[in-house]
């Protein structure tokens, strides 16, 4: 027997059965009995998610076949039996990743961590030089040859700006130096960077990109805005080598969260074409949903686009647009100006799509009518206007198609939109980790009243609309604890709540990280709860995250994740 603690019932029910069949005393039945079981949860901690109470979990294979009192559920032992016995921990169904990008969190498992804490170490753009220093001499990087960073974010850093050309000079002129923000929504080259692309004062603004300029000129200052403008930054941050084992390392740690199902939300068709092979050749360990970037495909690739069924743990699960960019890179697209405006633009700035009007709903129209679900960035309001004004095109006269387009990250979604997607039947997805991380800096941009209502998740509970919450990795690592601790206190990271109005509970947080997330794939009739007939999907935790100290959600352990009826982490 596994045991993660002391348990009385259990063991007085396990001796029991041992004595009765010692002393042939083990009463008839006329049913026939259950079939026997690979593995056996027993605790006082099950939260089964659907209301059901139960101190056992019998599991055949990779499905559940009982759920309920441990005495019943014991019935299924046999020799053979796998017997967990929780102990003061907790049973939960597998967490689903609502949103992030797999392929890219893959890459940059060799890149240089850029980031600030608690991620990372870079509180300066001293500090950034300095990472990017050591890693020339470290890998003994040839002149010529690319440096590539990601993470940095510039609200962090006390420089409070982007690293521009100038300051990346300073670190090599010999080496082209790119560096992602952490928001993906921008990037920041040197000269020999902007060189090898032909960036220079007579090269044009992209459409829904921008080139950010030295004051009082044409010539580029190093960061560019938008993938319009970040090509360079694709071209070498997407790179195949080593692709797969990099893939498999990145599914693993995301179990080593307590996740079974992952997204890449915004796969190149080349992603997707080895992450199939990869799942022919090896099942994945953990259930793995592709969405490409529409806008990234041919036409006939768009054309045959069709969610599809998983083989070896993979599967297409519909596509992607991108409405807009970062509230926190002020790309976002916003109704009203920012509070604080960008370097180079005027007190009413409000960011800018990324693509037009027509544009979206001339692509996304005949996805709506083939039925392939939908991913849709749109984080400011005149963004989420615009997404929800082409889905009504779209749907057209038949508004209450089971479609559940999702609405990736929806932080400025005013309370008329959360009505209007109710209505609609759009499912967001909130970022809701942005408190933590950017609330601090989104009351400087935004100002009060508007930062207090990032991630309504408290009036979209309230209007009944179905949610997810996601960490977008790898913008921020994919920690499903520390996202259930910041979408239930909204602490930033000074220590000041933002929107205590807007505040969830945590089983609340939890819906939203299995039930929900399991609705918004199409999934909840195989995952998103304990219940009989669905997926052996669990998660173990330390501690029970409904009675813990809710200050102290994040520190709460993983213990085990059980994919598919196999533990895949601890291995």
């Amino acid at each position: 027997m596994q045991m993660y603690g002391r348990r009385a019932h259990a063991s007085i029910a396990l001796a029991g059965l041992a004595l009765l069949a010692a002393c042939g005393a083990v009463p008839e039945t006329r049913q026939a009995p259950p079939e026997p079981a690979d593995i056996i949860f027993i605790g006082d901690n099950i939260v089964t998610m659907d209301g059901t109470e139960a101190t056992g979990v019998a599991v055949l294979g990779d499905r559940i076949v009982a759920v309920g009192a441990v005495e019943d559920i014991l019935e299924r032992r046999t020799s053979d039996t796998r017997i967990v016995d929780l102990g003061d921990h907790t049973l939960l169904p597998g967490f689903i990743d609502a949103h992030g990008h797999v392929a890219v969190q893959a890459r940059l498992i060799n890149l240089v961590n850029l980031s600030s804490p608690p991620v990372g170490t870079a509180t300066s753009i001293a500090d950034i030089q300095q990472l990017l220093r050591d890693e020339i001499v470290a890998k003994g990087i040839p002149p010529g040859q690319w440096v590539i960073g990601y993470g940095y974010d510039e609200s962090l850093l006390s420089d409070q700006r982007h690293p521009t050309r100038d300051d990346l000079n300073a670190v090599s002129a010999d080496h082209p130096i790119l560096l992602a923000h952490v928001s993906f929504h921008l990037a920041a080259m040197n000269s020999a960077g902007l060189a090898a692309y032909k960036y220079d004062a007579a090269t044009a603004d992209p459409a829904g990109g921008r080139i950010q300029r030295r004051a009082g000129t044409q010539e580029p200052n190093g960061v560019l805005e938008e993938a319009a403008a970040q090509r360079p930054m694709l071209e070498r941050i997407l790179v195949n080598d080593g692709f797969e084992d990099e893939l498999r390392k990145t599914l693993d740690l995301y179990a080593s969260y307590g996740v079974t199902t992952v997204q890449d939300g915004g796969a190149m068709m080349g992603d997707v074409a080895m992450m199939r092979a990869a799942a022919a050749r090896e099942p994945l360990p953990i259930d793995l949903v592709a969405y490409p970037f529409l806008i990234a495909m041919t036409e006939e690739q768009r054309a045959e686009l069709r969610a599809e069924d998983y083989a070896g743990g993979f599967r297409l699960g519909g596509g992607k647009f991108v409405l807009d960019g970062s509230i926190q890179g002020k790309t976002g697209y916003l109704s009203e100006p920012y509070a604080e405006t960008t370097e180079g633009e005027g007190a009413d700035y409000r960011g800018y799509p990324a693509m037009s009007v027509e544009t979206f709903q001339k692509l996304s129209r005949p996805f709506f009518e083939r039925d392939v679900p939908l991913l849709i960035h749109a984080n400011g309001d005149a963004a989420i206007d615009m997404m929800l004004n082409g889905v009504s095109n779209a749907l057209g006269e038949q508004p209450s198609r089971d479609h559940r387009t999702v609405m990736i990250h929806a932080q400025m979604m005013r309370d008329d939109q959360i009505d209007r997607a109710k209505a609609l039947g759009v499912i967001p997805s909130y970022f809701s980790a942005h408190p933590f991380f950017w609330g601090d800096w989104h009351r400087k941009i935004l100002g009060e009243e508007r930062a207090s209502r990032i991630s309504p998740i408290r009036t979209t509970i309230e209007k009944g609309v179905p949610f997810t919450v996601h960490n977008d990795s790898p913008i921020i690592p994919p920690d499903m604890m520390r996202l259930l601790w910041v979408t239930v206190n909204r602490k930033a990271r000074s220590g000041y709540v933002l929107g205590a109005d807007q505040q969830a509970t945590v089983m609340e947080a939890l819906y939203a990280m299995t039930q929900g997330a399991a609705y918004q794939y199409f999934e909840e009739n195989e995952k998103g709860s304990i219940a009989p007939g669905k997926r052996a999907d669990f998660v173990i935790l330390g501690e029970n995250p409904l009675t813990a100290d809710p200050d102290a959600l994040k520190d709460i352990p993983i213990v085990e994740t059980i994919a598919r009826g196999r533990t895949v982490y601890p291995k």
